[in-house]
C-alpha cells in the first residue's frame, strides 16, 4: 500500500476540503505540507498535497471531477 498524490494547492484550506470531501465518499486521504504556508514571512511557497492510496487514485478522480456547485 503506497501513496500517491491526487492533488496539489497552494492553500492548505483547499486541500483539506478536497480530503474531506474524499473521506465522506469512503476514500482515505491525508494532506502533506498543508500547514507549511501559514508561516508568515518565511518566504516558502510549498503546496499543500492531497495524498490517497494508489489503488483509490481513478476513484478519487472520479470523485474530483463531480461537479458540486450550489
Amino acid at each position: 500500500m503506497s501513496l500517491v498524490e491526487l492533488s496539489r494547492h497552494m492553500h492548505g484550506v483547499e486541500a483539506e476540503i478536497i480530503r474531506g470531501r474524499l473521506e465522506a465518499a469512503g476514500i482515505g486521504a491525508v494532506c502533506f505540507d498543508s500547514n507549511v504556508n501559514i508561516v508568515e514571512g518565511a518566504g516558502i511557497a510549498l503546496p499543500a498535497r492531497v495524498m490517497v492510496l494508489a489503488e483509490d487514485l481513478d476513484e478519487a478522480r472520479a470523485i474530483l471531477a463531480e461537479d458540486v456547485s450550489l
